[in-house]
């Protein structure tokens, strides 16, 4: 348990001892929760006995080694979930000795840590093979890595690869067909030649998440699709063809430029009526109702326009509801403002956003608080109710309106530096 000297960080087993003391966590959380430590004849500063929930939340505590493998082995026993964000792990050494000794994870979230320069060897990465869902958010890993991770884990299902600044896809000579839910958000894939060799390595994808990618187009003939992604029901992609994709139900469709000068009403609208099968959109059930009133909407939104500019989607909804007289324009006017979390690196504040400014506006607002210029910092929304279910959306657009996000109080606004 000691502070590693060399790098001035804290290990694994000293971050659990300080954090679960009795001092300072004094009650227990259920049977068998509780850590009992012999004492030991070194006078080991270990409390006595420490009490140790199952879901381990380490968040930026400075930890960059795992400490006392016996002791983390003694102190994990029983843990099934570890959050490791935030921390300063830099070698895939320290992290597998911290799995090794902890046989029950099933969840590892090691975002926000520097182990881009580090190399996974294949023997280190068998530790990983009890896990079911890795986080690997901005910890700029290559697909190196990740292939040496998902080769060892045969009952891998979600895997989280947002902000690691992916251009390109590497594939690996091992598939993963565990995997159900893959979230690569952020990145900068534009290409579909790059997106189809997600499908070739996670044929059992359920869920995928690529938004924010600015994907050009999806560019493959409808039978090869279906053996791409034969299992695929819902996805969130931004500027793309959703409707294309085989047996699609349900969609999440953030932040598509074409869409920008809408409200939020008229987008889901629009979206409902031309995706005929979807049955949740954007998180949230498509009702018939609303089905009905979307497509009625489509018709009368196109039935003014050009012959030549009419979508074919247009003329199925005319055949059944035929022309339509136009309706009385409703005033639905979204909360004035929010109380949110403000996160830039170890610093969180709360802060009150008028949803009526813009994202211009925001960045101008938070210069003060981050001591960024407004050209300078990257800005991030996250929707804390829906937790995993929707990576951190990057509020690119500048005369964007904030209300369009839907933004809550208790919601996260996440600040980062830009690269150079």
């Amino acid at each position: 348990m000691e502070v590693s000297e060399e790098t001035g960080g804290r290990t694994l087993v000293e971050v659990i001892s300080d954090k679960y003391s009795p001092d300072n966590f004094p009650y227990c959380r259920g049977p068998g929760k509780g850590v009992v430590i012999l004492s030991s004849p070194q006078s080991s500063p270990v409390k006595d006995r420490l009490n140790l929930p199952s879901v381990l939340v380490l968040e930026g505590c400075g930890i960059t080694e795992a400490g006392d493998e016996s002791e983390v082995a003694t102190f994990c026993a029983h843990v099934v979930e570890l959050d490791l964000s935030h921390n300063q792990l830099r070698e895939w050494s320290e992290v597998s000795k911290i799995l090794a000794n902890i046989p029950n994870l099933d969840f590892l979230n090691l975002s926000m840590n520097p182990l881009s320069g580090s190399n996974l060897e294949p023997s280190a990465a068998e530790a990983f093979s009890g896990l079911r869902r890795l986080v690997l958010n901005n910890t700029r890993v290559s697909w190196d890595v990740v292939h040496t991770i998902t080769r060892e884990i045969p009952e891998l299902q979600e895997l989280f690869l947002s902000l690691n600044e992916y251009d390109s896809v590497a594939l690996s000579p091992v598939p993963c067909p565990s995997l159900r839910l893959l979230h690569i958000t952020d990145n900068q894939l534009q290409d579909w030649s790059e997106v189809r060799k997600l499908g070739m390595m996670y044929s059992g994808l359920r869920s995928l998440i690529l938004a924010n990618n600015s994907l050009n187009s999806i560019l493959e003939p409808q039978d090869s699709l279906c053996r791409l992604f034969p299992n695929l029901k819902s996805i969130n992609l931004h500027n793309s063809e959703a409707h294309m994709f085989p047996q699609l139900r349900e969609v999440r469709l953030m932040g598509i430029p074409l869409l920008q000068p809408y409200t939020t009403t008229e987008r889901r609208s629009l979206i409902v009526a031309r995706l005929p099968a979807v049955a949740v959109l954007n998180g949230s059930v498509v009702t018939d109702g609303e089905r009905e009133d979307a497509e009625r909407f489509f018709v009368r939104y196109y039935q003014d326009s050009p012959e030549d500019e009419l979508p074919q989607r247009y003329h199925s909804l005319v055949s059944r509801y035929g022309r339509l007289a136009p309706l009385a324009e409703i005033d639905l006017r979204p909360q004035c403002s929010v109380l949110v979390n403000m996160r830039y690196g170890e610093q969180v504040e709360q802060l009150t956003l008028r949803l009526e400014q813009t994202v211009a506006e925001l960045k101008k607002q938070l210069r003060p608080v981050v001591q960024l210029p407004p050209n300078r910092m990257r800005v991030f929304y996250i929707d804390q109710q829906l937790g995993y279910a929707l990576a951190p959306q990057e509020l690119k657009y500048g005369a964007r309106a904030l209300h369009s996000y839907s933004m809550r109080d208790g919601d996260e606004i996440l600040v980062m530096p830009k690269s150079q």
